[in-house]
């Protein structure tokens, strides 16, 4: 109320019960880091002038930066805290009111303009609404976005990012950049949410690449929710000891609109469960690749897999992979999480052991069936397909078995070619009640060739029937012959 315009009693002479003003529902941003601009809404009380208070005190900044007010008229905010603005305000008031108690509020918060860039999916700007929400009694929460919102909004971190060492950096009024150092690390391992830190307008957010990629710790990042969610192809290569080298691109049935959060639901109270991430959604590791790959071959070292990957910087990063660690201790770290533009490279082994090469062979990255060749005198020759650890038995039966009346059922050649490029190749006396061995009935592996020869009755009437072909009598009577001795 303005001086000198009656002659009451002072305000303050006999101040009536206070009006209290409830505390927002919802935490409000650090009134000594906000900095207040246009779009920013506002609520001003003013103890005992209830006129100029609660809904007839909330104003929204213009888009020159000031406040219009009751009596004081144009009052400039911007780029100043809460703080300083209330006091501002009180000091404006102070002219026309005795002793002015002055409350300021942040209502809702402007959108803010943020970069991201680095290790992200989608680096660029972007303009985030902050979360507001209706309190109690017609009073508005506001909550402004954090450093985890804000990379979900950019589609969250990449495999590489080393998200110990996330930049801030901040424009202050008057004063030099400010840069704050973010460890999201630390809001995994133990839940410090001191770490995720609500952003400003004009902040720029910096997410560097890690030097050396621990796969644990990858996996674990990979399976945050501020971390990339695979809604989008992913083209990578598998080359080295595969059935089907190349390149491949690794699709994903996710639901974009369910994952990644947008204006409209940032705007909203339900900002938090739009954007968390969809239980459904799939990571592509190495594995699955190797597999699309038509799995590895027998000649693979499957200790020395190499991923390599370029980094946001266009720094390549060598990550290795031990698959045997995998299968003997199901160490799940070594199944690295997959980005776009990974090579995987399967290397040949030195040596290759046949006692591990079973366990290698009957797992998931293996083909699924082998390439057995039977050639002969068998009832089926030709290509079979057998699954893994078959043994020799199981091809022969799988082939229809023996010819009865050709087949040499003594012993058979088994023909191998070696990861080193030579070839083996050795008699194998069948026993077809032979449990598994080395001896009488090896396991096979891929594209091993089975040779059954003929018996010495087959070829002597092969050799005579050739011989004695223009007299085809006589051949027939030793046919008679021979299926007497039978």
């Amino acid at each position: 109320m303005p001086k000198g315009i009656d002659a009451q009693p002072p305000l303050l002479a006999s101040p009536p019960e206070p009006i209290l003003i409830p505390e927002p529902e919802t935490p409000l941003p650090d009134s000594k880091g906000y900095t207040l601009g246009p779009g920013d809404r506002v609520q001003i009380d003013i103890f005992n002038v209830p006129e100029y208070s609660g809904k007839n005190g909330q104003h929204q900044i213009q888009i020159d930066g000031t406040l219009n007010l009751p009596l004081i008229g144009n009052v400039s905010v911007q780029g100043i805290t809460l703080d300083k603005a209330k006091e501002l305000i009180q000091e404006k008031y102070g002219e026309y009111l005795q002793i002015p108690i002055v409350n300021l509020n942040l209502l809702a918060a402007r959108p803010l303009k943020i970069a991201i860039a680095g290790e992200v999916q989608h680096p660029g700007s972007y303009t985030i609404s902050p979360i507001v929400s209706q309190g109690g009694n017609s009073k508005s929460g506001t909550q402004l976005p954090t450093v985890t919102k804000a990379l979900q909004v950019a589609g969250g971190v990449t495999t590489s990012a080393d998200i110990r060492q996330i930049k801030i950096r901040r424009l202050q009024l008057n004063a030099p950049e400010e840069v704050i150092n973010i460890n999201l690390w630390e809001l995994l391992e133990s839940g410090n949410l001191v770490q995720d830190i609500s952003l400003r307008d004009g902040d720029t957010l910096f997410v560097p690449s890690i030097t050396e990629i621990n796969p644990v710790e990858s996996n674990q990042v990979a399976s945050a929710n501020f971390a990339g969610t695979n809604t989008q192809p992913l083209n990578i290569a598998v080359v080295g000891e595969v059935a089907r080298p190349g390149p491949y691109i690794l699709e994903t049935d996710i639901d974009q609109s369910q994952v990644l959060p947008t204006e409209e639901n940032l705007d909203s109270s339900e900002a938090d469960s739009n954007i968390s991430l969809s239980q459904n959604t799939t990571l592509h590791t190495v594995t699955k690749a190797i597999k699309m790959a038509g799995g590895i071959t027998s000649a693979a070292d499957i200790r020395q897999i190499r991923v390599r990957r370029l980094t946001r910087a266009g720094t390549e990063q060598i990550i290795k992979v031990d698959l045997w660690q995998l299968l003997q201790s199901g160490d799940l770290s070594q199944d690295i999480v997959l980005q776009s533009g990974d090579t995987i490279y399967v290397p040949v082994a030195d040596e290759v052991n046949l006692d591990e090469l079973a366990e290698v062979t009957a797992s998931s990255f293996s083909p699924g069936n082998l390439k057995i060749n039977v050639i002969g005198e068998v009832i089926k020759p030709g290509t079979i397909f057998v699954t893994p650890n078959s043994t020799l038995n199981q091809a022969l039966l799988a082939a229809g078995g023996f010819n009865p009346a050709r087949a040499e059922t003594e012993e058979i050649e088994l023909i191998r070619l070696n990861p080193n490029g030579t070839v083996t190749r050795r008699k194998v006396q069948v026993d077809f009640s032979a449990k598994v061995n080395e001896e009488t009935n090896p396991t096979l592996l891929n594209n091993d060739v089975i040779v059954v020869g003929r018996s010495g009755r087959a070829t002597f009437t092969d050799n005579v029937g050739g011989v004695l072909a223009p007299f085809s009598p006589i051949n027939r009577i030793l046919g008679i012959f021979f299926d007497i001795f039978d």
